[in-house]
C-alpha cells in the first residue's frame, strides 16, 4: 500500500469529520455538499484497493491478509451506510452519522497502515 495515497484518505477524512463536527455543533442536518466529500474520500479508497490488489497481485502483500482485506472491505462499506443514514435522518444526528463514520474511517486506515508494514 502506498503511504502517501494513506496519508491523503486520511486527510480528507479528517477534513470531512472536521466539516461534520461543525454541523454538529451548530446543530445542522449533513448537506448534499458533505454527501459529495464523502463520495470523494469513497472514491479515494476504492483507488487505495485497487492500488493494494495490484500490489498484492505483484508479490508485494500483507503480512495478514484476511485482517487487510477484512479492514479493506467494511472501510468501503462505512460511508455509504451512513450516507445513506444522514440522507434519511434530516436532524443534526445526521451530521453525527457523518462524523462517527469519518472517525471510523480514519482509524481503519491507520490500522491498514499498520498490517501492511507489519
Amino acid at each position: 500500500m502506498v503511504g502517501p495515497l494513506a496519508l491523503i484518505v486520511i486527510g480528507a477524512a479528517t477534513v470531512l469529520a472536521a466539516w461534520a463536527a461543525w454541523f454538529v455543533v451548530r446543530d445542522r442536518a449533513v448537506i448534499l455538499r458533505q454527501l459529495w466529500g464523502g463520495a470523494v474520500v469513497e472514491g479515494l479508497m476504492v483507488v487505495q484497493a485497487a492500488v493494494a490488489l495490484v500490489l498484492v497481485l505483484n508479490g508485494t502483500g500483507s503480512p495478514e491478509p484476511g485482517t487487510f482485506w477484512g479492514y479493506i472491505v467494511v472501510q468501503l462499506m462505512i460511508l455509504p451506510f451512513a450516507a445513506a443514514w444522514a440522507f434519511a435522518e434530516r436532524t443534526r444526528w445526521s451530521s453525527v452519522v457523518l462524523l462517527v463514520a469519518c472517525l471510523t474511517v480514519v482509524f481503519l486506515e491507520y490500522r491498514l497502515l499498520q498490517i501492511w508494514m507489519g
